[in-house]
């Protein structure tokens, strides 16, 4: 993708690249990049616990003002350290449109609730994936079941 490529280009590129897909051939595409990246071990129960991060990574951007719609996008910084010698991953300024990072030519890091809650989907897709779930038909009988359910059932207040 180039940079400044209008929004009309950008989902015409996406729709190519990813076109009508089901929920099953999503939760392949997640299975696959996960194991290609190396994440592959992890028990049930750790995938839940990185489930729940990304989880938690919402609520934190949350509480630090970000709004539930705000996505921005971190300029990655070519290898550096602060002044304690940390390593510097991401700049501290932030854009606020979708493209590629002028000095490393790679796409912006996504950033915010809508990212953090892309990766809870991501995730659950690739936990779905490593266990054979058809995740189309659990989410298609869950949605039906929960139609079916009463108001507000199970009378809890939260």
């Amino acid at each position: 993708m180039r940079v400044g490529m209008r929004k009309q280009e950008k989902e015409t590129t996406n729709m190519v690249r990813y076109g009508n897909k089901g929920l099953n051939d999503w939760r392949d595409d997640a299975l696959r990049i996960a194991t290609e990246h190396g994440f592959k071990d992890a028990t049930f129960g750790e995938d839940m616990a990185l489930i729940h991060s990304e989880v938690s990574e919402a609520l934190e951007d949350f509480r630090d003002g970000k709004l539930p719609h705000e996505m921005t996008y971190a300029e990655k910084k070519v290898a550096g350290h602060d002044d304690s010698g940390n390593t510097i991953h991401y700049q501290a300024h932030f854009a606020t449109m979708y493209g590629v990072d002028d000095t490393t030519m790679k796409p912006r890091k996504p950033c915010g609730i809508p990212s953090e809650l892309a990766d809870i989907i991501i995730r659950v897709l690739h936990v779905a994936g490593k266990h054979g779930v058809d995740i189309e038909r659990a989410v298609r009988e869950k949605t039906e079941y929960n139609e079916s359910r009463p108001i507000k059932h199970g009378g809890k207040v939260l």
